[in-house]
């Protein structure tokens, strides 16, 4: 995918800033459900951009993407709600400021993963639908940029739960 072809929003995003080390995700058996499920999508969506190269692998890729569409369209997004309207103000609402200050980070995380979602759900849908020899160059990194993001506010939220 070329400048021209590609979403505006990635062409003209400022660099976001980095965050402080985050701690590592704990053994999935030890995770919220919701999370657990949201980090085997992001498994999956990695060996997604990895069958992106592989035109004989272009059946799977688009089920992969079918499912990733369907769970970050739905139980993801619900979850994300749910956070910020019954979870997180309760924590901004402490006197904990190590607390207040990870929370607006995974506030300010919810708004980038929405950002990258709007723009990497229209290519995931050409994928399922087998419509995406253009969109591999734009994708692949896209999905990297999205996994790890998501990783690490995995790994902030799992080490809020069980401060």
């Amino acid at each position: 995918m070329n400048e021209a072809t590609m979403p505006a929003t990635t062409a003209r995003r400022p660099a976001r800033p980095r965050h402080p080390a985050v701690p590592p995700l704990p053994a999935p058996d030890l995770m919220d459900e919701t999370h657990r499920e949201i980090a085997q999508v992001l498994e999956q969506m990695e060996r997604l951009a990895k069958l992106l190269a592989s035109p004989a692998q272009q059946a799977q890729a688009g089920e992969l993407a079918t499912r990733a569409c369907s769970f970050f369209n739905g139980p993801a997004r619900a979850h994300h709600l749910a956070e910020e309207t019954q979870v997180f103000p309760q924590l901004l609402a402490g006197h904990d400021t190590d607390v207040r200050a990870q929370v607006q980070r995974l506030q300010q995380d919810h708004n980038w993963i929405e950002e990258d979602w709007l723009e990497l759900e229209p290519q995931l849908q050409a994928v399922a639908r087998g419509e995406h020899p253009d969109t591999k160059d734009f994708l692949r990194p896209a999905l990297a940029e999205f996994t790890s993001l998501y990783r690490e506010h995995l790994a902030v939220e799992e080490a809020l739960l069980h401060r």
